[in-house]
């Protein structure tokens, strides 16, 4: 059976320079998807135009629109970059110069060009939750963040908020904390399954 090895992270793109490659739709998507999940994230995006929706919407944040075709040198400072032009050659192209400096790509709707995957996000307070299905079906990923955004509850920061509190309050090692506060959320989870 086929199973999802990827590795989920969760990036502090305010501290990470990311550039999109594109203007048309797929980017205005995808920089709708950062933004939505990083409103601080640096983005730069390139392209010889530019949707007049992305336009307002890179007024939001702290996104750089370069009205220019792609070149080599805007990879210069990048941490990584989102491909989502509609043209495979100039994708390919720049998914090869990412590779030969090591930064990640994501080339939109190309999983071969992909070294991560945008999926689907839940955020409730400090509670974020990132959905994948290994590149195979981004509306799957859809429902279930759907699903989720419904069944967990919108008071779980209180919880997360209440916990951390709680954490600075624990005396002993690193090892001890973890036990106890592994004991008190144990407790939360069966509350729950027994009110089911």
């Amino acid at each position: 059976m086929e199973r999802n090895n990827l590795y989920p992270v969760f990036l502090k793109v305010k501290q990470l320079n990311v550039l999109i490659v594109g203007g048309g739709y797929v980017a205005e998507e995808k920089l709708t998807f950062l933004l939505k999940s990083s409103p601080d994230a640096q983005v730069t995006m390139v392209s010889p135009m530019f949707r007049e929706d992305t336009i307002k919407l890179a007024e939001t944040g702290k996104v750089k629109l370069m009205k220019s075709k792609y070149k080599k040198r805007f990879l210069k400072g990048r941490h990584f970059v989102v491909v989502t032009t509609d043209k495979p050659k100039v994708n390919k192209k720049v998914y090869k110069h990412c590779r030969k400096k090591s930064i990640l790509v994501n080339v939109a709707d190309n999983p071969p060009l992909c070294d991560f995957y945008m999926g689907g996000i839940v955020t409730k307070g400090n509670v974020k939750v990132a959905i994948s299905t290994n590149g195979k079906s981004p509306t799957t990923a859809k429902r279930l963040r759907q699903f989720f955004e419904e069944v967990i509850p919108e008071n779980v920061d209180d919880l997360v908020k209440n916990l951390n509190e709680y954490r600075k309050t624990l005396k002993g090692d690193f090892e001890e904390k973890v036990e106890t506060l592994n004991k008190v959320t144990k407790t939360l989870i069966e509350k729950e399954k027994r009110n089911d």
